[in-house]
């Protein structure tokens, strides 16, 4: 019911494959399995198939079909789905307020390795992005959730969303390195193996679920004590002079709340939730969290966040089509 009941676990994570397995004496305990990996890699993709995305994961880039990507009258197009890292952007363009075109990826039918998707980004990711009105008015490409903010915050600065002080727009720069390379595929992986790996995989899913909910937990405590004042990015880790933070960075509302939210709202929403199991937020204990309860509040009370987490999800801008309707 809850992730800690893992942790005291002992891993036993392996494959039920006779290859992947080896018999060692464990002395007076008798026999133990261990894990031995094959030759190649290659040897374990058919041994771990099943899991959701199976049918269109494979170890290459590059196009599989031949298809341009649609376009609309907007200098700015997005290529992107409702998922977390399509969020960020979302967001961040609801609250820029600019002209843009929304284009939903299904990326569970594979229409990121179009010829066109492709030549947006080489990565095969969601979300994508082409700013025809880009550097001496020549388009460019923008792949990479964080990569896209930035290159927007930089190029309509008078919105403020990128502190101009160098020690806050340094902070700010940090909390998007943090959430790239930590929140984001932290979580992903702790839900991978909470949702979408195999059934069958049971130990494997033990050791998974452990691992990167604890993570996943620690992560959120780290939100948790900045909120709550601890900490003063000069080299002190005690609680700081000004008491709590209602932001991340500085006390304003900047592209580093946009980027670290959503990975928290989807496991406070039902993106990990599963009949037969405990829900994600019950099963990490996010209501632990006050501070990160409270920014989450905040800033999901925004119109601009709640339009933002809609786009691309089912259509381009839902609510127009509700509108229209």
């Amino acid at each position: 019911q809850v992730v800690s009941q893992l942790f005291s676990r002992r891993p036993r994570a392996h494959f039920a494959h006779r290859a992947l397995l080896a018999v060692a004496m464990a002395g007076e305990g008798g026999e133990t399995r261990k894990w031995v990996p094959p030759q190649t890699i290659e040897e374990l993709f058919e041994a771990a198939a099943g899991n959701q995305f199976a049918s269109i994961n494979r170890p290459t880039a590059g196009p599989r079909t031949e298809e341009a990507l649609p376009a609309g009258d907007a200098p700015f197009q997005l290529y992107s789905l409702a998922t977390p890292n399509g969020w960020k952007v979302g967001i961040l363009l609801e609250e820029l307020g600019i002209p843009y075109d929304a284009h939903v990826i299904n990326i569970g039918k594979g229409e990121q390795f179009t010829s066109g998707f492709v030549g947006v980004t080489p990565n095969s990711k969601i979300p994508a992005a082409l700013d025809r009105d880009g550097p001496g008015g020549e388009p460019i490409a923008l792949m990479e959730s964080a990569a896209i903010m930035l290159y927007l915050c930089e190029k309509f600065p008078e919105k403020g969303f990128l502190p101009t002080d160098p020690r806050l727009k340094s902070q700010c720069m940090q909390w998007l390195f943090w959430q790239m390379g930590g929140q984001g595929p932290m979580t992903g992986n702790f839900g991978h193996f909470m949702v979408y790996a195999p059934a069958d995989k049971c130990e494997a899913r033990d050791y998974g679920v452990s691992r990167y909910g604890m993570e996943a937990q620690r992560l959120l405590d780290v939100l948790e004590r900045h909120l709550s004042g601890m900490g003063d990015f000069a080299g002190n880790a005690g609680p700081r002079k000004e008491g709590p933070r209602s932001f991340l960075v500085g006390d304003t509302y900047t592209v580093a709340d946009m980027a670290c939210l959503p990975w928290v709202l989807l496991l406070r929403k039902t993106g990990y939730d599963r009949p037969g199991q405990p829900r994600a937020c019950d099963f990490l204990g996010l209501d632990k969290y006050k501070n990160v309860k409270a920014w989450v509040d905040k800033l999901e009370a925004r119109e601009e966040v709640q339009r933002g987490i809609r786009v691309c999800a089912g259509s381009p801008k839902p609510w127009l089509d509700e509108k229209a309707s």
